[in-house]
């Protein structure tokens, strides 16, 4: 082998190498801007995962992502089929063949109770597959050390207050002092 390539099984690559290897804490910032219950889970299960990497993690709530932190609306978030247009229904392939597969037009999102009946069968569905409830995860993002912030403007602007958010809200906090936070961050907006 050339000595002039790297040999990433020779222990003195490594020794030599480690200072060079240093890396600071890895950091995960996720900007909740919606509050419907699909949109919930994609921040709250890459935020666990990131805790359980050892990752700093902090979530901005703004605008309707704040429905997943505010007491009166956290457990009953909507799912709705009008403006997603990839919804598939596998549950449609026990009906007939190929249904599964095909797309759910929007519109058939404004029919009467079509939301309720959205939301109960993908509850249903995460039920079945064992993904608890959204007040679990959030709970378990805040024993894992991670840190919730609701928008100071927007808690103003829907007239909420501290006392109206999930415990675990570490605090009401303004879109600079969030950035200031996640500084270095990977920024994730949801």
């Amino acid at each position: 082998m050339d000595k002039s390539t790297a040999d990433f099984f020779d222990q003195d690559f490594w020794r030599v190498s480690e200072p060079l290897l240093h890396v600071d804490q890895r950091k995960m910032a996720f900007i909740c801007s919606k509050g419907n219950l699909d949109m919930a889970y994609p921040a709250l299960v890459m935020s666990i995962a990131a805790l359980t990497e050892k990752v700093d993690v902090n979530i901005f709530f703004t605008f309707w992502g704040l429905d997943i932190v505010t007491k009166r609306t956290m457990d009953s978030l909507k799912f709705t089929m009008q403006g997603n247009t990839a919804l598939h229904l596998p549950l449609l392939e026990k009906i007939r063949p190929g249904w599964g597969k095909r797309y759910m037009p929007p519109s058939l999102g404004n029919l009467p109770g079509a939301t309720h009946l959205a939301t109960w069968y993908m509850n249903k569905m995460m039920e079945k597959n064992g993904i608890p409830p959204v007040r679990d995860l959030l709970e378990q993002i805040v024993e894992m050390g991670g840190h919730l912030w609701g928008c100071k403007m927007t808690v103003d602007l829907m007239e909420l207050r501290q006392n109206m958010m999930y415990k675990g809200v570490s605090g009401i906090i303004t879109a600079p002092e969030f950035i200031k936070k996640s500084e270095g961050a990977q920024i994730i907006f949801i």
